[in-house]
């Protein structure tokens, strides 16, 4: 609970500062010299004449500065005497008794100010928490690797990363990890999915709009990067940014800069820029759906997350925390794995990595019905298996048919997930979503 504490400048101290304090939702603190207002922490400050109004400059200016919390309260209203302990470092200066509705207000507005900043202190304590860097479990090589890098540019606040690895190794909980472990942790962390937002919507969304730049846009609406301010700015499937942003996106990173939609000042920004994909961008930029000039300033400290499979020692730890976690969460006995268990979960591929085994584990908690887990319970028979490699193609005879046809049997075989699908083929997901409308501009045989 914030706290209002009171120096009173006389022997007497009025009984009226415990039930405005009370009232205010404020713990009463009686100081008992001006060094215990010099600083005040979670505090709102008063210092009581008491009759004695001629002191009340000289000890506001012995705690100056104050932090502009602290106020002056006398039984005199002058303006040479509010004038005087103003200028010493005072917030405000009432007089009582006609004044006592106004400093009732002040408090309480200071003291819902001071609530703010502890919720908002507690958010980022538990954020901080949560994203530790020992929360990233793993002991295989490439992962620590990842974060020995990541820990020695966490304090440098400017530097930019770009995070690589498949969907599902983790790549938004090492940027938050980043981000609440450094200089920014007490600013916001803003994510935005550049894959799942519409090409039209994209640039509003990023660099904000001035009111009628467009048909809706009946308000001014900060961008995301104004949004995220003194903080971090999280571009997730970046190597999905169409081409359109890309030049206005490096203009923002090299300027620091950002100009809203149909506005005509630069507008000056200050986060952090973590990008993250799944795509290889350098072979992106061969085939011309990425700007290298964009990759080159993104690439500043590459990090890159290895998939489950190639870290299989690190399986059954996860296994076990996500199993100690979900039964937490949800109140339920925290299950066993057998031996059997252990070994299916250590064999099996998880093609979604890390995110499929936590989301595998939480549901062998929701529906487990006692005993020991069975290998049933956490590596199901997968629905559809993947088409082989040796199997007939029973594709139509043309080169664009064909091309077509396997982008549709790739989305298909990922149950309709085109980011995935993309991944498989080792192209964009723009590229993809040109083959599957049959663009014949897009099939040629340099891109087969």
């Amino acid at each position: 609970m914030p706290a209002l504490t009171v120096l009173s400048l006389t022997d007497s101290f009025s009984a009226m500062w415990a039930s405005l304090a009370e009232a205010c939702g404020l713990a009463l603190v009686a100081a008992a010299s001006p060094a215990e207002l010099h600083r005040l922490h979670d505090a709102v400050g008063i210092v009581a004449a008491g009759g004695a109004e001629e002191r009340l400059e000289p000890v506001f200016r012995e705690i100056a500065p104050s932090g502009g919390d602290v106020a002056a309260v006398g039984a005199l209203a002058s303006h040479h005497l509010a004038a005087a302990v103003v200028r010493a470092g005072a917030a405000e200066l009432f007089a009582l008794p006609q004044d006592a509705a106004l400093l009732r207000s002040w408090l309480a507005e200071r003291a819902d100010r001071l609530r703010g900043a502890q919720s908002r202190d507690a958010f980022v304590a538990r954020e901080a928490s949560k994203y530790r860097f020992e929360g990233i479990l793993g002991e295989s090589v490439a992962l620590k690797q990842a974060l020995e890098r990541a820990a020695l540019v966490i304090p440098h606040a400017t530097v930019t990363l770009l995070l690589t690895g498949e969907t599902g190794t983790g790549k938004e909980l090492l940027a938050r990890a980043i981000h609440y472990n450094g200089p920014r942790r007490d600013a916001p962390f803003v994510d935005v999915n550049c894959a799942a937002i519409p090409e039209t919507l994209l640039e509003s969304e990023l660099f904000g709009h001035e009111k009628g730049a467009f048909t809706d846009a009946t308000t001014t609406k900060p961008g995301l990067f104004e949004v995220a301010s003194r903080g971090t700015l999280f571009l997730d499937e970046i190597g999905h940014l169409p081409l359109a942003l890309q030049g206005k996106l490096l203009r923002a990173l090299e300027e620091r800069s950002v100009r809203r939609v149909g506005g005509t000042r630069s507008i000056p920004v200050d986060v952090r820029i973590i990008a993250a994909t799944h795509v290889d961008l350098a072979a992106a930029v061969t085939r011309g759906e990425f700007r290298q000039d964009l990759y080159y300033r993104l690439n500043v400290v590459p990090l890159s997350l290895p998939p489950l499979r190639e870290r299989r020692e690190d399986i059954l730890p996860l296994a076990r925390a996500f199993l100690s976690r979900f039964s937490r969460e949800y109140g339920l006995p925290q299950p066993k794995l057998t031996p059997a268990t252990e070994r299916a979960l250590a064999a099996h591929p998880w093609a979604g990595n890390v995110r499929e085994l936590r989301n595998v584990i939480e549901r062998a908690v929701l529906l487990h019905r006692g005993g020991p887990l069975d290998p049933t319970d956490v590596v199901a028979p997968e629905v559809r298996a993947a088409p082989s490699p040796d199997a007939p193609i029973p594709f139509p005879a043309t080169l664009a048919a064909i091309t077509r046809a396997a982008a549709v049997a790739m989305v298909d075989c990922c149950t309709g997930n085109k980011s995935e699908a993309a991944r498989r083929l080792g192209i964009s997901r723009p590229r993809l979503l040109r083959l599957l409308n049959g663009s014949p501009d897009d099939i040629t045989d340099t891109e087969v």
